[in-house]
């Protein structure tokens, strides 16, 4: 038989007991600390961690109409270039009392909106997504329930409510304008399959002012896929004088699979990233990419998410943050 005790939690009167202050003033040391003394609330502070005490944050957030939690969607965890976005939107949050739940939608819209209905019915005080809500139904629950949203990662004019980002189709014109400013024109692109990298494909083709050789592969990117759509690409076009890639981890692979053929970069063949990833300066040659700032992108995300749940008028709803092309070794030298 079995004659163990059941688990019983440390409640906030035990803390008061501990602590030999009332519930209130134990209650106000771990909520609210300003109202007390700094002797009580190190005392108080010292008699949760000896009883083992952990706040009931869902009982604290029915009384304040609060959660004090955050949901993030992003489309792979994996994928480098949001990791600084995730990580300052993370450390702006905590600083305020807030926690970052994370999603992944997995590049797939149906059970991005399947996600949707799984944070709004826990009632977040916001949701952070990257790149923009594509289902019309989900766009208008989000509007009905009045949860503040912060789309981020692209730049539309109608947002579902707030808006951090920068355009990818004029990432794709930059891109395409900076090639014939090089004078190439035998010109390629690899491409993830995600709509964000179908932007930049549509303003770099509307600048070259005609269709190029494409590779699509499936979202996310990685070394191999790059490596793949290197091969396709000089199937299509053997005398290729350069390649956009819609991310540095593309580029990598196309970088490595044109070093196993022998192919010289960027004296035979100029390779162009995006994301600006921590490897990209440091491979050899050092990769020319699209810089763009995910550790504001997420700082001011996460502003704008506190500032709407304390009852803060937000000046701009729609913030672009812009980007730029980091010129590299990869496209400097090369001369065809």
């Amino acid at each position: 038989m079995n004659t163990s005790v059941p688990f019983k939690a440390a409640t906030l009167h035990d803390v008061a007991r501990t602590a030999g202050v009332s519930l209130i003033t134990a209650s106000r040391a771990l909520t609210n600390p300003k109202l007390v003394s700094n002797h009580t609330i190190l005392k108080v502070q010292a008699a949760a961690e000896a009883v083992g005490y952990i706040p009931n944050l869902l009982a604290g957030g029915l009384k304040s109409k609060r959660s004090m939690m955050v949901a993030g969607l992003v489309p792979a965890i994996s994928v480098a270039q949001f990791l600084p976005t995730v990580q300052s939107l993370t450390d702006l949050l905590s600083d305020a009392g807030y926690q970052l739940i994370l999603g992944q939608t997995g590049y797939d819209h149906a059970h991005e909106e399947a996600l949707i209905n799984t944070m709004i019915s826990r009632r977040p005080d916001g949701i952070v997504f990257t790149g923009l809500v594509h289902s019309a139904s989900a766009r208008e629950r989000l509007r009905r329930v009045g949860i503040p949203v912060v789309e981020t990662w692209d730049l539309s004019e109608r947002p579902v409510d707030m808006l951090v980002g920068f355009s990818h189709v004029k990432v794709g014109s930059a891109i395409a304008g900076y090639f014939l400013a090089k004078g190439w024109q035998r010109v390629g692109i690899a491409t993830g399959d995600d709509h964000r990298g179908g932007l930049r494909r549509e303003g770099f083709l509307a600048a070259i002012g005609r269709e190029v050789p494409t590779a699509v592969v499936p979202a996310p990117s990685s070394l191999g896929l790059g490596r793949r759509a290197l091969t396709e690409l000089l199937e299509k076009d053997p005398g290729l004088q350069a390649i956009y890639c819609s991310s540095d981890q593309l580029a990598q692979g196309v970088l490595a699979e044109a070093q196993a053929r022998g192919i010289r970069v960027p004296e035979e063949l100029a390779v162009c990233g995006f994301g600006n990833a921590d490897f990209a300066a440091d491979m050899q040659p050092s990769l020319t990419t699209v810089h763009v700032d995910g550790g504001a992108i997420g700082r001011i995300a996460a502003q704008l998410i506190i500032d709407r749940s304390n009852g803060t008028p937000v000046a701009n709803a729609i913030v672009d943050v812009g980007f730029r092309i980091i010129e590299r070794r990869s496209t400097s030298l090369a001369h065809r």
